[in-house]
């Protein structure tokens, strides 16, 4: 027993060591203070197609002038994930020093580099580079659709590269780059072409300070304009769920104080009279559901991704996600995945002995399998597509290892410990009635309190809260923008959780009143059924509001968005039965049962 902890604390020591120290990238002056002409560190980071996020190719696949050797920049594990691939860039760019159409290299461009070009130019293909850490892309050429037809169309390549760089004292403070119209090289005939590829620098004084120069990047999300709309989706939101509570609080409430007044007299009257509604039930709603191992191990896993989630947004309220902060986001959720893992094994194993199970192991197997085994097919399936494409969304073999490590040293142990924890917990399931030997028959039902309408029901009101910011969610996470307003992402996370809670105990009254007493289930999937409309979302906007296409770039998105939402299906699931069980506990504990 005494080397338990020991165990486990070095296990998280190798965790953070592997997440955080394989050489964070930052520039060589790790104070970022400079003095004239020493050198600024300029990183290539990637190429791709604007429209396609997660379809990236390292820098030096297209036939740029390239170093004899190319030294790529060790990262950590974040940055891997994100599909970062950096390396150090052709371009010397010294501190304070200007330069005026400097020559990189003259390069003789193949037959089949004009083409690789071409198509790069054809598809919109963006560079990103990072300066002393500061973000910079651009477009690599443009296409000259002046002919109408497509054989008419003009591809050009840009050949020279302006840097204009905003300094303080002796601190880079921004960076923007520009590319010359005038110097282009035609591309549109398949023929070998010579090209002088170029650059220049001008370095400007700025007064801004250094400690702002990451401000400019998250402008953008908190425009005027783009705040007044985050305010509406919040508004509406909040009118959504004060329409909900009022009719919780008056026609719930009222018809929950009619039913105890009316079983009170019930008990009053000397006659004998049949019960109705859900009290008739009070024998049966307390029964433990069927496939309890794999409801414990759903409300598990739930718990733990909601912990997740919390933890992360308390890491983005306080700033650690600022924008491009590289692989922070998937770093922390790495970690926290991990170091969560007992918070599944414990809720899972204590609710599971709760429901008189007696297989733990397997039912805590279960919980580490849940989310893990579907993520995991997608990953190897999605990693695949990525090795084929030659894209930098492939992980290399190294950064697969580490993960394998923080898994079967972090993740499995603490969800074993966790477990352990939870079969010695020995709490029991608090029940206000007894259960009845046999389970009642259930009166036959109307359509729609079918489990799918339910659902249907339940998932419509706590998305439609949502789904203005998801747009925005959407267009940062799977395109170009920004997010940083993560206050008011916070404030909508809320109101979801409390119009998924309202909406569950609902559907779970009307249930029982129709003397349907299997609520277990039904509060689960209809707490959750917002996942599904999420998902169904994610449809309308891949083929409405982007313009994302290629099978790589589809089945990303639909890969992952697919874990995501069956994510959000777990978490929120957790929340409505939790919800419904405190409801069902209090109504069953203000009447008399027999």
């Amino acid at each position: 027993m005494g080397r338990e902890p020991m165990d486990l604390a070095a296990a998280v020591a190798l965790l953070l060591l592997l997440c955080f120290g394989i050489a964070g990238v930052a520039s060589d002056a790790s104070n970022h203070r400079y003095k004239k002409g020493d050198s600024v560190p300029l990183y290539a980071n990637k190429v791709g197609p604007f429209h396609n996020p997660s379809e990236t190719y390292r820098y030096f696949d297209l036939p740029f002038c390239a170093p004899e050797h190319v030294t790529e920049i060790r990262e950590a594990l974040g940055e891997v994930l994100n599909g970062d691939r950096l390396v150090d860039a052709p371009y010397k760019l010294n501190f304070l020093v200007d330069l005026d159409s400097k020559q990189l290299c003259k390069k003789k461009l193949t037959k089949e580099d004009v083409a690789k070009f071409r198509s790069a130019v054809t598809k919109d293909y963006y560079f990103q580079m990072y300066f002393d850490d500061l973000p910079i892309w651009g477009f690599i050429g443009k296409v000259d659709k002046e002919g109408k037809d497509l054989g008419d169309y003009k591809y050009y390549l840009y050949r020279h590269i302006h840097f204009d760089v905003l300094y303080n004292g002796d601190r880079v403070i921004e960076i923007t780059v520009h590319t010359d119209p005038s110097a282009l090289v035609d591309l549109t005939d398949d023929k070998e072409i010579e090209v002088d590829f170029m650059y220049s620098v001008k370095w400007k004084e700025t007064s801004t300070p250094f400690e702002k120069r990451m401000e400019k990047y998250s402008l953008t999300s908190s425009q005027t304009h783009h705040l007044e709309i985050h305010w509406f989706s919040i508004i509406n939101s909040c009118v959504t769920v004060l329409l909900l509570t009022g009719f919780l609080a008056t026609i719930l409430m009222r018809v929950l104080k009619n039913d105890f007044v009316k079983y009170a007299h019930d008990e009053e009257s000397v006659e004998e009279q049949e019960e109705t509604g859900w009290k008739y039930i009070h024998g049966d709603v307390f029964r433990f559901p069927k496939n309890k191992s794999l409801f414990a191990a759903c409300l598990g896993s739930g718990t733990q991704l909601f912990a997740l989630t919390v933890f992360i947004f308390v890491l983005a309220l306080i700033g650690v996600f600022y924008p491009y902060n590289r692989g922070a986001l998937f770093t922390a959720l790495v970690v926290i995945y991990a170091l969560t893992s007992g918070i599944a094994g414990y809720t899972a194993t204590a609710f599971y002995c709760q429901l008189e199970g007696t297989n733990w192991v397997r039912n805590l197997l279960l919980t580490g399998c849940l989310f893990c085994g579907p993520l995991f097919l997608t990953f190897c399936f999605l990693n695949t597509v990525a090795i084929v494409y030659s894209a930098t969304a492939a992980l290399p073999f190294g950064t697969i290892v580490v993960i394998v490590l923080i898994w079967t040293l972090v993740t499995s142990p603490l969800l074993v410990l966790g477990g352990i924890a939870g079969k010695n917990s020995k709490n029991e399931f608090q029940a206000p009635c007894r259960t009845k030997k046999f389970p009642r028959e259930i009166p036959p039902l109307p359509w729609y309190r079918g489990t799918l309408p339910q659902m249907a029901m339940a998932g419509f009101l706590p998305f439609s809260a949502i789904y203005i910011e998801l747009y925005y969610i959407f267009a940062s996470v799977w395109g170009h923008s920004i997010y940083t307003i993560y206050s008011i992402l916070f404030i909508v996370f809320i109101i979801l959780l409390i119009v998924t809670a309202f909406i569950t105990i609902a559907l779970t009254y009307f249930q029982l009143a129709a003397e349907d007493h299997e609520w277990w289930w039904r509060s689960f999937l209809c707490g959750g059924s917002t996942g599904v409309f999420v998902y169904a979302y994610c449809l309308y906007y891949y083929y409405a509001r982007s313009d994302m296409s290629g099978f790589m770039q589809t089945s990303f998105f639909f890969g992952y968005m697919a874990c995501i939402c069956y994510g959000f299906f777990l978490m929120l699931g957790m929340v409505g039965f939790r919800a419904a069980l405190l409801f069902v506990r209090h109504i069953y504990r203000s009447i008399k049962c027999e």
